[in-house]
């Protein structure tokens, strides 16, 4: 599949998204969103992609949506226009593989929702992270879902009220990205982090992942209970056999393709 807004690579198990409108600050058209849904979906499909990084071209992770398609809608065409803009939310929590943003310069209000949507994020310094619609009269409602999962309600709930940037440096201290590191080692950071992550079992980063995010929302009992049924159903598989096996022998596991 072809795309003119993002751009789809593949080193070693690792597929790598760009998103592809650095005239724009990589602002999402509803044509960039739309593509990265399907970039998502079209490598978490690939039998041989382990691990995708999402990341952007030119100065900017992502400033938000392109608010020049904001005007002339009914209240219908606005749902439809900003679940578009939020459905790469539903696409990354619902993937099998793990998904890290790669973060620079700026990720403001739906590009702040990305980095919260993805599993991993690491952000290079100097980076500034924003939920500024309150700013402009809306509220980045979308964003805050992601987001409050990420962070604690008060810190969620200050850079959506507040609108402010947030160095990268804070970002960590609350947990909204994993690691910060300068600007000319992000790309070698975030693919060994990627590298780290397709040595592991693809079927148990899969199943992990599905796990995880299965019980999420779920009353303490049940998602314990979840879980169990899910590691059993973990335990059964060729890949464990073959990690303890590994292990025991004091040698290199040899996994199967997910």
């Amino acid at each position: 599949m072809s795309f003119q807004n993002v751009i789809v690579e593949q080193k070693d198990h690792v597929g790598v998204i760009t998103l592809n409108r650095p005239e724009a600050m990589n602002t999402f058209s509803s044509e960039m969103a739309r593509e990265l849904n399907q970039a998502l979906i079209q490598l978490d499909n690939e039998k041989d992609i382990r691990v995708i990084v999402v990341k952007g071209a030119g100065k900017a992770f992502s400033a938000g949506i392109d608010v020049s398609e904001f005007f002339g809608k009914s209240q219908r065409e606005y749902k439809e226009w900003v679940g578009l803009m939020e459905r790469m939310n539903h696409v990354i929590a619902y993937m099998k593989k793990p998904v890290i943003a790669s973060v620079h310069g700026f990720a403001v209000a739906n590009g702040a929702g990305l980095v919260a949507a993805c599993d991993l994020a690491i952000a290079a310094e100097g980076t500034r992270i924003g939920t500024t619609a309150i700013n402009v009269g809306l509220f980045c409602m979308g964003p805050a879902v992601p987001l409050s999962r990420s962070l604690g309600r008060k810190r969620c709930m200050e850079m959506l009220l507040t609108g402010d940037m947030v160095s990268a440096e804070d970002a960590e201290r609350w947990g909204l990205v994993n690691k910060v590191v300068p600007g000319d080692r992000l790309e070698e950071a975030t693919m060994a982090l990627a590298s780290q992550l397709a040595q592991k079992s693809p079927l148990a980063l899969q199943m992990g992942k599905q796990a995880f995010y299965g019980m999420s929302d779920m009353e303490f009992g049940k998602a314990l209970e979840y879980s169990n049924e899910a590691f059993a159903a973990l335990c059964m598989t060729e890949d464990a056999t073959e990690g303890i096996n590994a292990f025991l022998e004091k040698r290199k596991p040899e996994w199967k393709e997910a």
